[in-house]
């Protein structure tokens, strides 16, 4: 927790003016700075009630979240409850049943040397925090987050992204009519509003979003010595072994590749597959696209479970992986076909890649699966560890070994075997990246904790530490010399 002295919170503001921040932001910060120290004597009950507050706003307000996100980017009803509010009520149901135990102090046993103290860990809230979320779930990580700072007993400030407007207004309102702006507010706007944000100081910053904006937020909350937590992404592998089980590999892999068009952080990104199955892969791939969103491209146009690109932008950044890939070669097993208009790209297979190309480079979050086929799979391994670290890791087969060898042999933020994806909704595993994929985790305790400062506390009873204070008589020296050699 930081010094909140007059004098330290003088030069905030004073740093925070600097920055040109218009005085109805700057004012908000300030409220919410006065605000958070009377968050710290909270108890478990008054933040469940909180949390119980939003719950209820965002089930009332459902069909208007599901408009929102039609509007934005033409996500089916469907997908908005199962991958946008499901999360969050999950996760603040899970929140209520333990966030009593999570908020006792843990008691810790004394070392040797430490022996007549008694020692516990305390969480205590960060205080003022920043969450910035992304536009590709825009609810679920907006309001992700803020169940875990409200549970950890801090003030927030969130700030959705632009590219979807119409979620992002909604989220403001949903805000604005739960909670107090002293404890919890959103500030709408672009780029330069978020920088101005970044340029406060903030005592905990969650981001969510791209690795390159990652850095531009881990350099602010440098200026600050902010702590964060960076939800980030890269190229997720999907490993399919020779004993995988194809069908239900498939049925896996469309159903978690291609929802929300593929912008999803954790969306398999690039496909490995043993070589002596990968036709057989292929062709049933490519029959359970026809059979979840048509057979062409007129039926996948027209399918009410298929979104659509976010923006313009975006979808030349992800067609223009398409034309990369097959200028330089490669092979369309589904798909291929675009509209501009509508901001359309159809599910699209391509195998047979060219080494260099951008599609087996950048992180793609699109509609769009390139397959590689192995035969050894501590190539695989090598491969994968000589790029980024991974955000996620999918592994798919029966034989034990092969996939402990995958789990050994990589490194990645989260891991499914015979899944993907789905680890993302398991309330007791860490959620989070590592180094390029991200630092630090969310969700459940771990959510709590990254909220929260692990302060120890140390209660003296009868230990013999004051008999080793100066001065250094030769008795006080010859004390510390057996000590040396007794503890350790």
């Amino acid at each position: 927790m930081r010094d909140s002295t007059p004098m330290t919170t003088k030069s905030r503001a004073d740093r925070a003016s600097a920055t040109a921040l218009p005085e109805s932001e700057l004012a908000l910060f300030r409220r919410q700075q006065a605000f958070a120290p009377s968050l710290r004597s909270t108890t478990a009950r008054e933040r469940i009630d909180k949390l119980e507050r939003l719950g209820a706003a965002l089930r009332a307000r459902q069909r208007e979240i599901e408009r929102a996100a039609a509007e934005d980017f033409g996500k089916p009803p469907e997908e908005v409850a199962l991958s946008e509010l499901f999360p969050v009520l999950h996760e603040i149901a899970h929140a209520k049943r333990h966030l009593k135990k999570w908020m006792k102090p843990r008691r810790v046993p004394p070392t040797m040397a430490m022996f007549g103290t008694r020692a516990e860990v305390r969480y205590v809230p960060r205080g003022v925090c920043l969450i910035v979320s992304p536009w590709n779930y825009p609810f679920n990580l907006s309001f992700g987050p803020l169940v875990s700072a409200i549970a950890a007993g801090n003030t927030a400030i969130l700030k959705p992204s632009e590219l979807t407007p119409s979620c992002s207004r909604l989220i403001a309102a949903i805000v604005a009519d739960t909670f107090a702006p002293d404890e919890v507010a959103v500030v709408e706007g672009n780029a330069e509003v978020a920088s101005r944000l970044l340029a406060l100081p903030f005592n905990h910053i969650f981001f969510t979003g791209s690795t390159t904006v990652g850095r531009i937020v881990m350099k602010a909350a440098a200026e600050h010595l902010s702590s964060v937590t960076l939800e980030l992404g890269g190229k997720s592998p999907f490993i399919v072994d020779a004993s995988a089980d194809l069908d239900r590999t498939v049925r896996n892999l469309v159903g978690t590749k291609f929802a929300n068009k593929g912008q999803t952080c954790v969306a398999p990104d690039l496909v490995y597959v043993h070589e002596s199955v990968r036709e057989d892969f292929l062709a049933r791939l490519k029959a359970r696209i026809a059979h979840v969103y048509g057979a062409d491209a007129q039926a996948q146009r027209a399918s009410p479970d298929y979104a659509r690109v976010v923006n313009t932008r975006h979808f030349e950044r992800v067609k223009g992986l398409l034309d990369d890939a097959l200028a330089r070669g490669a092979r369309l097993v589904a798909g291929g076909d675009t509209d501009a208009a509508s901001r359309f790209i159809a599910p699209t297979v391509l195998t047979d890649l060219a080494p260099g190309s951008r599609i087996l480079e950048e992180e793609i979050f699109g509609p769009l699966l390139p397959v590689i086929g192995y035969r050894n799979l501590d190539a695989v391994i090598r491969e994968i560890d000589a790029r980024p670290t991974p955000l996620a890791l999918y592994v798919f087969g029966r034989d034990r070994k092969r996939i402990e060898k995958v789990l050994a042999g990589t490194v990645s933020g989260g891991s499914c075997v015979n899944h993907s994806v789905v680890h993302f909704l398991h309330g007791n595993l860490p959620f989070g990246g590592l180094n390029a994929s991200g630092i630090g985790n969310a969700h459940g305790v771990h959510g709590f904790r990254a909220f929260s400062h692990e302060r120890a506390v140390l209660v003296d009873r009868f230990s013999i530490a004051h008999l080793l204070f100066p001065p250094y008589t030769p008795r006080v020296k010859a004390l510390i010399r057996m000590t040396a050699r007794y503890f350790t």
